[in-house]
């Protein structure tokens, strides 16, 4: 069978990032390059789900699972539940609020929403649809889960709640999503309000 020399070079590129986490203290077991590129991954890509990390490293999906409940196991990585995905974390990495915040800004609609609201606090329901491009009913069904997962406040209009702390999980982690995101990231630091 030949190698894929492309999924060796993903495995690689990740497991020298998850090499270096203090955090993993694995027995070398002839798996450790598999994990360590799993914990590498999840490092870099927060709130990453089962199936984007499995395709993203080219694992077999018996792999995949096998790898990341040793990495949960043995406490490298944390898993949140966000409906039906199960997210990875680093343990110990995030608060609640910050691993919810994440989950949602993985999701296109949501994330959408959220930048949107960053940049002008003011937009309407439609005016988010138009902007991101979905229709006024996908709005409606995701402010009422980011609501009702304490992301944001439906009172006559959105609010994004603690908007300092999504901001800051975008700078931090902006490079993990779309261009769009890793622009406003670019540019983030500027909303955060100072006042000694």
């Amino acid at each position: 069978m030949p190698i894929d020399e492309e999924k060796r070079d993903t495995l690689r590129t990740f497991a020298a990032v998850g090499a270096g986490s203090p955090l993993l203290g694995l027995a070398d077991d002839g798996d450790s390059d598999a994990r360590e590129a799993i914990a590498g991954y999840v490092e870099a890509t927060p709130g990453a789900h089962f199936s984007k990390i499995r395709d993203d490293l080219s694992l077999a999906t018996g792999e995949t699972q096998y790898h990341l409940r040793r990495l949960t196991d043995t406490e490298v990585l944390e898993a949140s539940r966000d409906g039906d995905y199960k997210r990875y974390f680093l343990a110990g990495e995030f608060d609640a609020f910050e691993r919810t915040a994440l989950g949602y800004l993985r999701r296109d609609t949501c994330r959408g929403m959220l930048l949107g609201l960053l940049k002008d606090p003011t937009l309407t329901g439609a005016e988010l649809a138009s902007k991101i491009g979905v229709s006024a009913a996908a709005i409606s069904s995701a402010a009422s889960e980011m609501e009702a997962a304490g992301l944001l406040e439906k009172d006559g209009g959105f609010e994004v709640r603690k908007p300092e702390a999504v901001i800051s999980l975008l700078l931090r982690h902006g490079r993990s999503f779309d261009e769009e995101t890793r622009q406003f990231a670019s540019v983030a630091a500027a909303l955060f309000t100072y006042d000694p």
